[in-house]
């Protein structure tokens, strides 16, 4: 019953979405990703969350307590499944290493950056849906985005966000472009290598994961032809949005993979194949961006 009009839910590419937004504020001025994090929790004085910054969140190097291993009962998945605010259980979180020096991944950081840009865009569910829906979707063209809320009006921006196959493929184009949409500038010039550089030694951006990385992960995509400066979007079961500069190509692959990793293997060889597939032939002119 699935068709191209169908949203399908994103898992975790919804943090590229969220991701973007938080780039349409630095744009705007509103945000800084290399200030602290404006959250009232941690201005206490003395309280050392103080000095985590919005690009620490980001990059998943926030050093909080809020490690996701996949048991099911880590915080990320504590508060997604019982907590009715979401980023107030993330905020309360303590710190266990220094920020900056720690990589884990953490859908809950993602929601603290989600509950940000709730409050930097007017605090309330009604606000963030018009300003994701003004600033983003209707720019790009995306006409099937949900975003689902938590109890407080916060979107789940780490993982509960839906759209139709070729509505991905819009975020992944904006991305592609660096950040532009029918003439009109929409990230920060620049946002696209930033969410696409690796965080200290590991295979993952700021929102995105990445091709342009020394880890074994991103050595193993480039073993099985996907290209070195392609960057991705990865949700849970395989859902991916891939962004390949070089082949001026992005490529989407919804679908239900139950195996270990969620087969980012066939995703490397499906990218592999469509840039085969459009890249031209010796002495043809360039391929025009698709």
């Amino acid at each position: 019953g699935y068709s191209v009009d169908t949203p399908i839910l994103g898992f975790s590419m919804s943090k590229s979405v969220t991701n973007a937004l938080v780039g349409i504020l630095v744009r705007q001025g509103r945000l800084a990703i290399a200030g602290p994090a404006p959250i009232a929790a941690w201005q206490a004085n003395g309280d050392p969350r103080a000095a985590i910054t919005i690009e620490e969140l980001m990059r998943m190097t926030s050093g909080l307590d809020l490690d996701e291993n996949g048991s099911g009962f880590d915080p990320s998945n504590i508060m997604l499944y019982t907590e009715p605010d979401m980023a107030g259980y993330a905020e309360r979180a303590r710190l266990i290493a220094v920020p900056g020096r720690r990589w884990s991944y953490s859908s809950a950081s993602t929601q603290i950056l989600a509950r940000i840009v709730r409050d930097a865009v007017g605090g309330s569910g009604e606000a963030v849906q018009r300003f994701a829906r003004e600033e983003l979707f209707e720019p790009l063209g995306i006409r099937h985005m949900t975003m689902e809320m938590d109890g407080t009006g916060t979107p789940v921006g780490a993982h509960y966000m839906l759209a139709t196959a070729r509505d991905w493929a819009r975020l992944g184009q904006l991305f592609l472009d660096d950040g532009m949409a029918g003439g009109r500038r929409i990230l920060p010039a620049g946002w696209a290598d930033f969410s696409a550089t690796a965080t200290l030694d590991t295979d993952y951006g700021a929102g995105w994961w990445t091709n342009r990385s020394e880890h074994p992960w991103a050595l193993g995509r480039l073993r099985l032809g996907m290209p070195g400066d392609a960057f991705f979007a990865s949700g849970n079961l395989g859902q991916r949005i891939a962004v390949v500069p070089s082949a001026h190509l992005v490529v989407v692959r919804m679908g239900r993979s139950l195996t270990p990793g969620y087969d980012v293997e066939g995703f490397a060889k499906l990218v592999a194949a469509a840039v085969t597939a459009v890249r031209p032939s010796s002495g043809a002119a360039p391929a025009a961006p698709r």
